[in-house]
């Protein structure tokens, strides 16, 4: 009976931990898509770079994407990392929800309605991704 009773207590331990995770995790992501709101779609000019800390792709791509932010200055960058920053990755997760993308791999760079991704897209296809963007405000 004293096992039994040991078991049960662990086990609403772990429920409760669980639920206090999905709550932290509620808020955070919540908190996230509130800043996403402020800044996607806003009809400024706007590229999400999103990578991850030790992704040789991500990293490959990161020089030209800080390049692109130096040569347009009036364009909002936001290169955010995902792996280890959970706000980034709320950001990360409700503007791909929000265009319908269910691929899920990085790097990825969105600007506008364009969603692109890995070392060989983004290098090909972001400057002018960003132009097209551009001559919609103009």
């Amino acid at each position: 009976m004293d096992t039994t009773l040991k078991v049960s207590a662990a086990i609403v331990v772990v429920v409760v931990a669980a639920l206090v995770a999905v709550v932290s995790y509620g808020f955070l992501f919540n908190s996230a898509a509130d800043s996403v709101t402020d800044t996607y779609g806003s009809g400024n000019v706007t590229v999400y770079y999103f990578y991850g800390e030790e992704c040789p792709h991500c990293q490959a791509v990161m020089p030209l994407v800080i390049n692109l932010s130096k040569k347009y200055p009036d364009v909002e960058f936001h290169i955010l990392e995902i792996w280890h920053n959970q706000k980034n990755y709320g950001i990360y997760s409700e503007i791909n929800a929000k265009m319908k993308n269910s691929y899920g791999g990085i790097p990825e760079a969105i600007v506008g309605n364009t969603l692109l991704f890995g070392e060989r897209d983004i290098p090909n296809w972001l400057e002018a991704a960003i132009q097209d963007e551009l001559k919609k405000k103009n």
